[in-house]
Protein backbone atom coordinates (compact mmCIF):
# COMPACT_ATOMS: atom_id res chain seq x y z
CA UNK A 1 0.00 0.00 0.00
CA UNK A 2 1.36 3.76 -0.87
CA UNK A 3 1.81 5.72 2.26
CA UNK A 4 0.92 9.44 2.16
CA UNK A 5 3.82 11.54 2.75
CA UNK A 6 6.43 9.76 1.13
CA UNK A 7 3.77 10.03 -1.90
CA UNK A 8 2.86 13.66 -1.57
CA UNK A 9 7.49 14.01 -1.71
CA UNK A 10 7.28 12.11 -5.01
CA UNK A 11 4.18 14.62 -6.40
CA UNK A 12 6.04 17.14 -4.96
CA UNK A 13 8.55 16.60 -7.12
CA UNK A 14 6.66 16.29 -10.16
CA UNK A 15 7.95 19.34 -12.52
CA UNK A 16 4.92 18.89 -15.11
CA UNK A 17 2.08 20.74 -14.02
CA UNK A 18 -1.08 19.43 -15.51
CA UNK A 19 0.33 15.93 -14.29
CA UNK A 20 1.01 16.95 -10.92
CA UNK A 21 -2.59 18.62 -10.71
CA UNK A 22 -4.28 15.16 -12.05
CA UNK A 23 -1.63 13.24 -9.47
CA UNK A 24 -2.94 15.40 -6.28
CA UNK A 25 -6.89 14.68 -7.53
CA UNK A 26 -5.95 11.03 -7.85
CA UNK A 27 -3.71 11.02 -4.11
CA UNK A 28 -6.84 12.73 -2.75
CA UNK A 29 -9.57 10.14 -3.93
CA UNK A 30 -7.63 7.16 -3.31
CA UNK A 31 -6.73 8.03 0.57
CA UNK A 32 -10.07 8.40 0.73
CA UNK A 33 -11.28 5.04 -0.43
CA UNK A 34 -8.46 4.01 2.12
CA UNK A 35 -6.05 2.74 -0.65
CA UNK A 36 -3.52 4.95 1.21
CA UNK A 37 -2.26 4.99 4.57
CA UNK A 38 -0.48 7.87 6.37
CA UNK A 39 2.67 6.48 8.78
CA UNK A 40 3.10 10.13 10.87
CA UNK A 41 6.53 8.69 11.70
CA UNK A 42 7.61 8.17 8.29
CA UNK A 43 11.09 9.81 7.26
CA UNK A 44 10.71 10.30 3.21
CA UNK A 45 13.76 10.42 1.98
CA UNK A 46 14.56 14.13 -0.48
CA UNK A 47 18.06 13.39 -1.01
CA UNK A 48 17.58 12.88 -4.88
CA UNK A 49 15.01 15.80 -5.49
CA UNK A 50 15.16 19.21 -6.13
CA UNK A 51 11.72 20.92 -4.53
CA UNK A 52 9.45 22.00 -5.43
CA UNK A 53 9.16 20.62 -8.79
CA UNK A 54 8.74 23.61 -11.01
CA UNK A 55 8.12 23.70 -14.67
CA UNK A 56 11.27 25.84 -16.35
CA UNK A 57 8.51 28.82 -17.25
CA UNK A 58 7.75 31.45 -15.48
CA UNK A 59 10.82 32.96 -15.36
CA UNK A 60 11.22 34.18 -11.47
CA UNK A 61 12.60 37.69 -10.90
CA UNK A 62 12.20 39.69 -7.90
CA UNK A 63 8.76 41.84 -6.76
CA UNK A 64 9.02 44.37 -8.38
CA UNK A 65 10.33 43.05 -12.06
CA UNK A 66 6.87 41.57 -11.81
CA UNK A 67 4.81 43.15 -15.05
CA UNK A 68 2.29 45.97 -13.84
CA UNK A 69 -1.51 44.46 -13.48
CA UNK A 70 -3.20 46.80 -15.52
CA UNK A 71 -6.73 46.23 -15.88
CA UNK A 72 -7.73 48.13 -18.95
CA UNK A 73 -5.86 46.24 -21.35
CA UNK A 74 -6.41 42.33 -21.99
CA UNK A 75 -2.87 41.69 -21.21
CA UNK A 76 -2.66 43.73 -18.29
CA UNK A 77 -5.88 41.53 -16.72
CA UNK A 78 -4.02 38.73 -18.15
CA UNK A 79 -1.11 39.08 -15.55
CA UNK A 80 -3.48 39.22 -13.12
CA UNK A 81 -4.65 36.02 -13.74
CA UNK A 82 -0.88 34.78 -14.43
CA UNK A 83 0.07 36.16 -11.03
CA UNK A 84 -3.23 34.16 -9.05
CA UNK A 85 -2.14 31.08 -10.88
CA UNK A 86 1.50 31.11 -9.66
CA UNK A 87 0.15 31.92 -6.06
CA UNK A 88 -1.48 28.99 -6.68
CA UNK A 89 0.90 26.97 -7.96
CA UNK A 90 2.98 27.65 -5.01
CA UNK A 91 0.37 26.97 -2.87
CA UNK A 92 -0.65 23.07 -3.99
CA UNK A 93 3.11 22.73 -3.49
CA UNK A 94 3.20 24.37 -0.07
CA UNK A 95 0.60 21.75 1.52
CA UNK A 96 2.37 19.02 -0.07
CA UNK A 97 5.30 19.79 1.87
CA UNK A 98 3.48 20.34 4.76
CA UNK A 99 2.36 16.70 4.71
CA UNK A 100 6.01 14.74 3.95
CA UNK A 101 8.04 17.34 5.95
CA UNK A 102 6.82 17.23 9.16
CA UNK A 103 6.62 14.05 10.99
CA UNK A 104 4.90 13.08 14.25
CA UNK A 105 1.60 15.01 14.07
CA UNK A 106 -1.74 13.78 14.76
CA UNK A 107 -3.61 11.84 11.40
CA UNK A 108 -5.90 14.71 11.23
CA UNK A 109 -3.26 17.13 10.52
CA UNK A 110 -2.35 15.42 7.53
CA UNK A 111 -5.28 14.78 5.88
CA UNK A 112 -6.22 18.62 6.36
CA UNK A 113 -3.35 19.73 4.67
CA UNK A 114 -4.37 16.99 1.82
CA UNK A 115 -7.65 18.55 1.50
CA UNK A 116 -5.54 21.72 1.25
CA UNK A 117 -3.24 20.51 -1.50
CA UNK A 118 -6.32 18.90 -3.70
CA UNK A 119 -8.18 22.47 -3.27
CA UNK A 120 -5.27 24.40 -4.40
CA UNK A 121 -4.60 22.43 -7.36
CA UNK A 122 -8.59 23.11 -8.41
CA UNK A 123 -7.81 26.56 -7.77
CA UNK A 124 -4.91 26.55 -10.01
CA UNK A 125 -6.84 24.90 -12.60
CA UNK A 126 -10.27 27.29 -12.59
CA UNK A 127 -7.79 30.59 -13.27
CA UNK A 128 -5.46 28.51 -15.73
CA UNK A 129 -8.15 28.13 -17.84
CA UNK A 130 -9.49 31.67 -16.97
CA UNK A 131 -5.88 32.71 -18.20
CA UNK A 132 -6.47 30.78 -21.26
CA UNK A 133 -9.83 32.83 -22.69
CA UNK A 134 -7.20 35.66 -22.73
CA UNK A 135 -5.15 33.58 -24.96
CA UNK A 136 -2.14 33.17 -22.36
CA UNK A 137 -1.10 30.30 -20.22
CA UNK A 138 0.88 29.75 -17.16
CA UNK A 139 4.05 30.56 -17.84
CA UNK A 140 3.92 33.48 -20.39
CA UNK A 141 4.76 36.34 -17.80
CA UNK A 142 7.63 36.42 -15.24
CA UNK A 143 6.73 35.99 -11.58
CA UNK A 144 7.90 36.24 -8.49
CA UNK A 145 8.33 33.76 -4.97
CA UNK A 146 7.91 35.34 -1.70
CA UNK A 147 5.50 33.07 -1.00
CA UNK A 148 7.69 29.55 -1.76
CA UNK A 149 10.48 31.42 -0.08
CA UNK A 150 8.53 31.96 3.17
CA UNK A 151 7.88 27.69 2.84
CA UNK A 152 12.07 27.31 2.46
CA UNK A 153 12.90 29.27 5.51
CA UNK A 154 10.57 27.27 7.83
CA UNK A 155 11.63 23.77 6.49
CA UNK A 156 13.24 23.18 10.36
CA UNK A 157 10.36 24.04 12.53
CA UNK A 158 6.58 23.22 12.06
CA UNK A 159 5.21 25.86 14.71
CA UNK A 160 6.78 28.14 12.52
CA UNK A 161 5.55 26.87 8.79
CA UNK A 162 1.89 27.27 10.80
CA UNK A 163 2.51 30.61 11.70
CA UNK A 164 4.01 31.78 9.21
CA UNK A 165 2.94 30.38 6.21
CA UNK A 166 -0.81 30.04 5.75
CA UNK A 167 -1.53 32.66 8.61
CA UNK A 168 0.69 35.28 7.43
CA UNK A 169 1.58 34.61 3.52
CA UNK A 170 -1.42 33.14 2.91
CA UNK A 171 -3.83 35.01 5.36
CA UNK A 172 -3.30 38.32 2.68
CA UNK A 173 -5.43 36.58 0.23
CA UNK A 174 -8.43 37.07 2.04
CA UNK A 175 -7.68 40.40 2.51
CA UNK A 176 -6.60 41.18 -1.17
CA UNK A 177 -8.94 38.36 -3.24
CA UNK A 178 -12.38 40.90 -2.34
CA UNK A 179 -10.62 44.33 -4.09
CA UNK A 180 -10.02 42.17 -6.78
CA UNK A 181 -13.40 40.31 -7.12
CA UNK A 182 -14.93 43.82 -7.02
CA UNK A 183 -12.48 44.81 -9.61
CA UNK A 184 -13.93 42.61 -12.44
CA UNK A 185 -17.66 43.05 -10.80
CA UNK A 186 -16.93 46.40 -12.43
CA UNK A 187 -16.52 45.16 -15.69
CA UNK A 188 -18.58 42.49 -15.58
CA UNK A 189 -16.49 39.76 -15.84
CA UNK A 190 -18.79 37.23 -14.37
CA UNK A 191 -16.62 33.96 -14.59
CA UNK A 192 -14.25 36.03 -12.96
CA UNK A 193 -15.89 36.59 -9.91
CA UNK A 194 -17.29 33.15 -9.61
CA UNK A 195 -13.75 31.90 -9.51
CA UNK A 196 -12.66 34.21 -6.96
CA UNK A 197 -15.72 33.80 -4.93
CA UNK A 198 -14.62 29.75 -4.84
CA UNK A 199 -11.36 31.11 -3.81
CA UNK A 200 -12.37 33.22 -0.96
CA UNK A 201 -14.53 30.77 0.78
CA UNK A 202 -11.77 28.04 0.22
CA UNK A 203 -8.72 30.35 1.54
CA UNK A 204 -10.83 30.70 4.58
CA UNK A 205 -10.31 27.10 5.30
CA UNK A 206 -6.91 26.82 4.74
CA UNK A 207 -5.85 29.71 6.99
CA UNK A 208 -8.14 28.08 9.90
CA UNK A 209 -6.18 24.61 9.03
CA UNK A 210 -3.06 26.76 9.93
CA UNK A 211 -4.67 28.42 13.14
CA UNK A 212 -5.80 25.42 14.44
CA UNK A 213 -2.24 23.90 14.21
CA UNK A 214 -0.81 26.53 15.12
CA UNK A 215 -2.70 26.97 18.35
CA UNK A 216 -2.24 22.95 18.93
CA UNK A 217 1.08 23.20 18.83
CA UNK A 218 1.09 26.32 21.05
CA UNK A 219 -1.08 24.26 23.91
CA UNK A 220 1.02 21.65 23.53
CA UNK A 221 4.59 23.43 24.89
CA UNK A 222 2.17 25.79 27.29
CA UNK A 223 2.98 28.57 24.78
CA UNK A 224 1.13 32.31 24.08
CA UNK A 225 -0.08 32.35 20.71
CA UNK A 226 0.59 36.25 20.29
CA UNK A 227 4.17 35.85 22.06
CA UNK A 228 4.71 32.74 19.79
CA UNK A 229 3.85 34.20 16.80
CA UNK A 230 5.69 37.59 17.60
CA UNK A 231 8.93 35.51 18.25
CA UNK A 232 8.62 33.79 15.44
CA UNK A 233 7.99 36.33 12.64
CA UNK A 234 11.05 38.37 14.04
CA UNK A 235 13.01 34.83 14.10
CA UNK A 236 12.08 34.16 9.95
CA UNK A 237 11.87 37.73 8.97
CA UNK A 238 8.50 37.36 7.87
CA UNK A 239 6.75 40.57 6.08
CA UNK A 240 5.43 43.72 8.46
CA UNK A 241 1.82 42.59 8.40
CA UNK A 242 -0.20 45.86 7.20
CA UNK A 243 -4.25 47.06 6.32
CA UNK A 244 -6.30 47.02 5.31
CA UNK A 245 -7.26 43.88 6.99
CA UNK A 246 -10.42 41.88 6.09
CA UNK A 247 -11.72 41.11 9.65
CA UNK A 248 -14.86 38.94 9.03
CA UNK A 249 -12.69 36.28 6.77
CA UNK A 250 -10.32 36.28 9.35
CA UNK A 251 -12.18 35.84 11.92
CA UNK A 252 -13.93 33.36 10.23
CA UNK A 253 -10.56 31.88 9.74
CA UNK A 254 -10.11 31.46 13.24
CA UNK A 255 -7.88 34.07 14.43
CA UNK A 256 -8.64 35.33 17.79
CA UNK A 257 -10.84 38.12 19.33
CA UNK A 258 -7.06 39.66 20.76
CA UNK A 259 -4.83 38.79 17.49
CA UNK A 260 -8.16 40.98 15.60
CA UNK A 261 -7.55 43.92 17.91
CA UNK A 262 -4.15 44.28 17.19
CA UNK A 263 -4.64 44.13 14.00
CA UNK A 264 -7.44 47.24 14.81
CA UNK A 265 -4.31 49.20 16.39
CA UNK A 266 -2.16 48.26 12.94
CA UNK A 267 -5.32 49.54 10.98
CA UNK A 268 -5.93 53.03 13.14
CA UNK A 269 -2.44 53.85 13.18
CA UNK A 270 -1.80 53.40 9.48
CA UNK A 271 -5.05 55.48 9.06
CA UNK A 272 -3.52 58.15 11.39
CA UNK A 273 -0.13 58.19 9.64
CA UNK A 274 -2.03 58.58 5.88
Amino acid sequence: MLELRETSLAILANTDVQSKVGQLANLFDEYQAGHIAVNPAANPDSQNHCLPGRPAKPDLVAPKFVPKRKMDTVEGRAILWHSLAHIEFNAMNLALDAIWRFPNMPKAYYEDWLRVAKEESYHFSLINAHLQSFGFCYGDFPAHNSLWEMVERTTDSVIARMALVPRTMEARGLDAVPEIRDRFKQIQDNRAVEILEIILRDEIGHVLVGNRWFNFLCANDNLSPITTYRDLAEKYRAPTLRGPFNFDAREQAGFSSEELELLELLSDKRTQAA
